[in-house]
């Protein structure tokens, strides 16, 4: 028998545990920073400013909706309730399990081909190019994967009151008829160019963070001991701490191809008129369109919008995810048979 066939079913083993993980992962970072998701999108589908020093340089007469983090939280619970703050979380966890599962399965693959080993801690070994590429590839493939999901998510949470859209299937079922299949795709290509930087950047400087704490453990405690203590072991405390350094900056880089993302996915969203002007149908040509127009109308800020609660979500959500994997996948390979 060969080594190939040996090695076959803890592969799959593997690829299940990383699966697994990632879905518990996913899902309990999404269920946490639900709120500070919906304040976002409702930014960035906002065609008016959205903070107080931007409102002075607009000449628009129409009073925006939403204007600051703290209003829009305590506007969104006066006329929506607590639920409205998890408004689209059924499509966004049909979305981030199925996302998150593929990703670290992917990531894990990948990571294993360029070290020439499925074990962690060659892994960890790994230039900090490779785990930028790395993340990059496990990106993309579960943002293909999971795409209509994030769709729907966006299209719920914007929607708000009265509802245009009752359930998940009934924005399903309208999106198709008005906009066919490829409407559940709107806004892929932006999403795809800015999960490249973004998923590299994540995991990129996850590991490379991982890597500098790991260094700092066994210098301190070698200095601590006084012999060469080789358990560079990470607690729990210092993988959120990678994985907040690593969600706040990838997040900070990427931001305006996120809001493109977010104006394609709603194209000619009906929404009641107190929510502002809406985003007609192939009102931008393509992405870089949909940047010049952004830029010109809105100027930098709109580029930004819902930056602050989205970097306040993605630094927690990308400790969550982390600490949640790591804790997760180590249970799953303990227990699993």
């Amino acid at each position: 028998m060969s080594g190939t066939e040996l090695e076959e079913p803890g592969q799959i083993k593997r690829a299940v545990i990383d699966a697994s993980a990632g879905a518990v992962a996913g899902a309990i970072s999404r269920m946490v920073t639900s709120p500070l998701d919906v304040i976002k999108i409702r930014f960035q589908v906002q065609l008016e400013p959205t903070v107080s020093w931007a409102l002075t340089k607009n000449e628009s007469p129409v009073k925006p909706k939403y204007n600051g983090l703290f209003r829009t939280a305590k506007e969104i619970f006066r006329e929506e309730g607590l639920s409205g703050f998890w408004r689209g979380n059924v499509p966004a966890l049909l979305m981030v399990v199925p996302y998150t599962s593929i990703q670290f399965a992917v990531l894990h693959k990948v990571k294993s081909f360029a070290a020439g080993s499925s074990k962690a801690e060659n892994h960890a070994q790994l230039s900090p190019y490779l785990s930028y590429i790395s993340g990059a590839l496990a990106g993309c493939a579960a943002t293909v994967g999971s795409y209509p999901f994030d769709l729907l998510r966006t299209v719920l949470a914007s929607q708000g009151e009265p509802k245009v859209y009752p359930n998940m299937r009934s924005a399903f079922m309208s999106i198709v008829q008005t906009r066919g299949i490829k409407g559940l795709y709107a806004g892929l290509s932006p999403t795809l160019i800015e999960i490249i930087p973004y998923a590299g950047l994540q995991f990129g400087t996850y590991d490379t963070f991982k890597r500098w704490s790991m260094v700092y453990n066994q210098r301190h405690r070698s200095s601590s001991s006084g012999s060469d203590n080789q358990n560079n072991s990470l607690s729990s405390f210092q993988l959120f701490l990678c994985g907040l350094a690593a969600g706040t900056i990838s997040k900070l880089v990427c931001h305006p191809l996120d809001v493109v993302k977010k104006r394609f996915q709603v194209e000619g969203l009906q929404r009641d008129p107190k929510y502002g002007a809406r985003v007609e149908i192939n009102a931008y040509k393509n992405m870089f369109d949909a940047l010049g127009q952004i830029l010109r109308t809105e100027g930098w800020h709109g580029l930004y919008k819902g930056i602050v609660p989205s970097t306040i979500k993605a630094a927690p959500a990308g400790a969550v995810t982390f600490v949640a994997y790591e804790l997760a996948s180590d249970w799953f390979e303990t227990n699993l048979t």
